[in-house]
């Protein structure tokens, strides 16, 4: 589902499911049952100007991700700050997965999905409609050279 963010021009969210990847592994051997696995369908805004996948610390707990490093974060404003990265999580949007780190912001309420998630799911940004959609809806394309 799409909606947009009235206060945000050119942006709008999508619900994407984020599953810790570890759970989901175990599972899938047979060593988890799925009630178990820990998972959160969530609200992403689409955001092309940020480069990352950025969670709550709030979806991180709940997903019982572990810390892997920090980063630098600068914000749209200037404003700069050290920052949790969280892994290993199995996202999936418009019916596409992939495996990702996020940077874990403490006070969001919804999830940012930047440009490494929308490339590497070969998803296509259309600002003007402020949609999003596989770019070749039977495959992902791999750009190689």
């Amino acid at each position: 589902m799409i909606r947009h963010e009235d206060d945000e021009m050119g942006r709008f969210s999508v619900d994407i499911e984020l599953i810790n990847s570890g759970d989901m592994e175990k599972m899938v051997a047979g060593e988890m049952p799925p009630d178990k696995v820990r998972k959160a369908t969530i609200r992403g805004v689409v955001d092309t100007g940020a480069t990352r996948l950025v969670i709550s610390a709030k979806t991180a707990q709940t997903l019982g991700l572990r810390t892997l490093a920090e980063t630098a974060v600068r914000y749209a404003d200037g404003r700069t700050s050290q920052r949790k990265v969280a892994g290993y999580i199995h996202l999936t949007c418009l019916g596409r997965s992939g495996v990702f780190n996020a940077v874990v912001e403490p006070d969001r309420d919804s999830a940012l999905i930047g440009a490494i998630v929308l490339e590497d799911l070969d998803l296509v940004v259309d600002c003007s409609r402020q949609t999003l959609a596989p770019r070749d809806p039977k495959q992902i394309i791999s750009e190689i050279e």
